[in-house]
C-alpha cells in the first residue's frame, strides 16, 4: 500500500467503556463519650515535725545511776591515753573503738544519746588529766566568807576553774574579786583535795580542788556575774551549800585552820 491508499480517518476503536463507579467513603465510627476526670483528692495535711528536744546537760543527768560513772571515766581515760601515745594504726583503731564504747555505755546509763555523751565526756584531746578548781578561804573573826551561786542557789567559797596563764594565787585573787567584790591577798595553801574522795555529786571530770587562805585588803562586798549574794557565816549557822563546789566536811576542815593556823596543809 502506498501512502495514497491510506485512509485519512483512523478505524473505530469500538464502543467506549463506562467510567468506574466511585467507592463509597468508609463510615467514621463515633468518638467515645469523654469520661469526666476523677475529682482531685485534697492533699493530706502536713504533720508538723516534733520539736527537737535539747540534749540534757550534766546537771540534768548527774543523778541517773551514778555508780556507773567511775567505770566510764576509767575506760575513757585509758582510750584517751592510748590515742595520745600509740603509733600503731591498729592500736589507734582499737583505742578509738574503746572510747566510742565508753560513750555508748554512758548514753545507756544516763538515758541520753551517744552524741550527748560524747559532748559530756569527750571535751578533751590528748592525755586526759584532772581539772583544777581553786577556792579562796577568808575569815572575819569566827565567820567564813561565802557567795551564793546563781546556777543552783547554793552557797560556796568564792572560786572556780583555774585559768591558763595564771598561777593558783592569781586565780584565787581574781575569783574573789569577781564573785565577792573584795580585793584579797593570798597567805598560805590549806589543802589540795581530790573531788572523788569527798561527798560531791557525781561529775564527768576528775577534779583537784585547791584551797588558799586569803585576807581582805579592799573592795566592797557584792555579787557578780555568777553570784547573787555575799555573806559571812559562823560554823554553826551555815546556809544551804552548793555541794558540787564545796561540802560541809570541807568547810569544817577550813574552820579547823581558824582554830589552829599552824596546822599543815592537807593533800589527798
Amino acid at each position: 500500500m502506498t501512502e495514497d491508499d491510506a485512509s485519512p480517518h483512523p478505524a473505530s476503536a469500538g464502543p467506549a467503556l463506562p467510567e468506574p463507579s466511585a467507592l463509597p467513603e468508609p463510615s467514621v465510627a463515633p468518638e467515645p463519650p469523654v469520661q469526666p476526670e476523677p475529682p482531685v483528692q485534697p492533699e493530706p495535711p502536713v504533720q508538723p515535725e516534733p520539736p527537737v528536744q535539747p540534749e540534757p546537760s550534766w546537771r540534768q543527768v548527774e543523778a541517773r545511776n551514778p555508780e556507773w560513772l567511775p567505770w566510764v571515766l576509767e575506760l575513757h581515760s585509758i582510750a584517751q591515753a592510748g590515742l595520745a601515745y600509740s603509733q600503731d594504726p591498729y592500736d589507734l583503731e582499737r583505742f578509738s573503738q574503746l572510747r566510742r564504747l565508753s560513750y555508748e555505755i554512758a548514753a545507756h546509763c544516763a538515758v541520753l544519746t551517744v552524741e550527748a555523751a560524747e559532748g559530756l565526756f569527750g571535751g578533751e584531746v590528748g592525755y586526759q588529766t584532772p581539772k583544777v578548781d581553786v577556792r579562796g578561804v577568808l575569815f572575819d573573826g569566827d565567820r567564813i566568807l561565802l557567795v551564793r551561786e546563781k546556777e543552783d542557789g547554793g552557797w560556796s567559797l568564792p572560786g572556780g576553774w583555774a585559768d591558763v596563764g595564771l598561777t593558783p594565787a592569781e586565780v584565787v585573787v581574781k575569783e574573789i574579786f569577781e564573785e565577792a567584790g573584795l580585793r584579797a591577798e593570798p597567805e598560805r595553801l590549806l589543802a589540795v583535795l581530790d573531788k572523788r574522795r569527798h561527798a560531791h555529786p557525781p561529775y564527768p571530770n576528775d577534779t583537784y580542788k585547791i584551797f588558799i587562805r586569803c585576807r581582805v585588803v579592799g573592795g566592797s562586798p557584792g555579787g557578780g556575774l555568777e553570784t547573787s549574794e555575799v555573806g559571812w557565816f559562823p560554823r554553826d549557822a551555815l546556809p544551804p551549800l552548793s555541794e558540787k563546789r564545796n561540802t560541809a566536811g570541807q568547810l569544817a576542815m577550813m574552820f579547823g585552820y581558824l582554830d589552829d593556823p599552824t596546822a599543815p596543809a592537807v593533800v589527798d
